[in-house]
């Protein structure tokens, strides 16, 4: 299933309303998508528990949201107008347009024509700012978002009266223009990231690093059902981009190979020593005790948002049975799951059974993210239910009128008991708890 798995995880996106092509009706754009209603619902759980988990579980870590356009110096002060590049080689005879590291020979892997010599294309989507034509100034979007961290940095010292070791966290959107967009979200030129950036003392930077290259990878381990899908890998030298002095990768086994989930760097004191350079504000560090001034080390934790959508929906997708019993799963974990809960009427046509379901789901709602469904029959709601990932079902039948109880059906085991009225809540809510 391997082979055709990234197909199969594209087609339930769209077919059950988690993600759409950008500009379908006027052919497409590539590399741009839009989450739909259910996948707006997964993100968002997603970008919820990364967030909570730093805000909730460490000290002296903020948040900020920083602006998409910023100074056009701020990307040449990082590199990024000299350095954020990639060797780019087209067909002579298709015109098809590859990466160099997607060369495998001399010849074109499309047609078999003849390729042109690699040439360096900057990844960085310029854009204008201006009212008058001729008088625009050349901007840029931004290549990552973690620039605005940087450009922060005094900011959220002096405001927030921290001492160093203190980090700052941002999720946000970034714009690369990617030479071949693929794989679906995997590569995309419209992503959105999330990014730690810790400030320490140059001393205590490989302490620091060891301990959020652990903590990242635990807590993307937390998320899977196949851990052995997860790794750390170092780079090599001739890996290491031109700010990090080490890099370790969290990645994940993807059908097509092992590919980056989150990036875990040193990155030494580059970035606030270059901001420091082209601004000439003096953005060092003064310990009030011993009085000594330093510009901090930056370790930073930095992955996909999008990425971790992908890799949770292949994670989580299975197919059981066959022919007419088949049945399509997203074992999602509950926290991830864009709908906690389904309520079902046994029956459309028995106005007490609607009633009844429609009043549970009216008291559900305000607390979770839940479904009320009464088309088809049972077993055709519950394999719509299993194909989003939803992870129990609640059913409204003629006993439950009598003694207010209802059906129970889990997602993954797809066993039923009969719980009360009364503890509906909890056992959604004991679901949801971080395990």
């Amino acid at each position: 299933m391997a082979n055709d798995l990234l197909e199969k995880v594209t087609a339930l996106c769209k077919r059950r309303g988690f993600v759409f092509p950008n500009s379908e009706i006027y052919g497409g754009l590539q590399g741009f998508y839009d989450y739909g209603p259910l996948g707006v619902e997964m993100k968002n759980n997603i970008k919820k528990l990364w967030w909570e988990n730093f805000r909730k579980n460490y000290d002296n870590i903020v948040g900020i949201d920083g602006a998409i356009i910023t100074h056009p110096k701020v990307w040449e002060a990082s590199g990024h107008l000299d350095g954020f590049t990639d060797l780019l080689i087209d067909c002579k005879k298709c015109q098809k347009r590859f990466r160099e590291d997607e060369i495998k020979g001399k010849r074109c892997s499309e047609c078999g024509g003849q390729l042109t010599k690699p040439r360096k294309f900057n990844l960085l989507v310029e854009a204008s700012l201006g009212v008058i034509e001729g008088e625009k100034r050349l901007v840029y979007l931004r290549g990552e978002a973690c620039q605005n961290i940087y450009l922060n940095y005094k900011n959220v010292l002096d405001s927030m009266h921290f001492k160093i070791p203190f980090g700052v966290i941002q999720i946000g959107k970034a714009f690369r223009n990617e030479i071949t967009p693929k794989q679906f979200l995997y590569r995309q030129r419209e992503f959105e990231q999330w990014d730690l950036q810790w400030f320490v003392h140059p001393e205590e930077a490989d302490k620091w690093y060891q301990f959020w290259k652990e903590e990242r990878e635990k807590w993307y381990q937390r998320l899977v059902n196949n851990k052995k899908n997860i790794r750390l890998r170092q780079h090599g030298k001739d890996e290491l981009a031109h700010y990090a002095k080490i890099a370790f990768d969290i990645e994940f086994k993807t059908p097509w190979g092992w590919q980056e989930w989150e990036g875990i760097h040193w990155r030494g004191d580059w970035d606030l020593s270059r901001h420091s350079k082209y601004s000439g504000k003096d953005l060092r560090y003064r310990d009030s005790g011993t009085g000594e001034k330093y510009i901090p080390y930056i370790v930073e934790t930095s992955g996909g948002v999008d990425r971790t959508f992908l890799f949770l929906l292949l994670d989580a997708y299975q197919e059981e049975g066959k022919g007419k019993e088949k049945r399509t799963i997203l074992k999602l974990h509950p926290q991830v799951a864009p709908i906690k809960a389904a309520v079902f009427p046994l029956l459309a046509n028995k106005k007490e059974l609607v009633e009844l379901a429609k009043k549970i789901y009216q008291d559900l709602r305000i607390d979770f993210e839940v479904a009320f469904d009464d088309i088809g029959n049972i077993g055709k709601r519950y394999r719509r239910q299993d194909e989003i990932g939803t992870p129990m079902c609640l059913t409204v039948d003629f006993q439950s009128l009598d003694d207010k109880t209802v059906t129970l059906r889990n997602r993954d085991t797809m066993k039923q008991e009969r719980i009360s009225l009364d503890s509906i809540k909890e056992k959604i809510q004991n679901s949801l708890k971080v395990k």
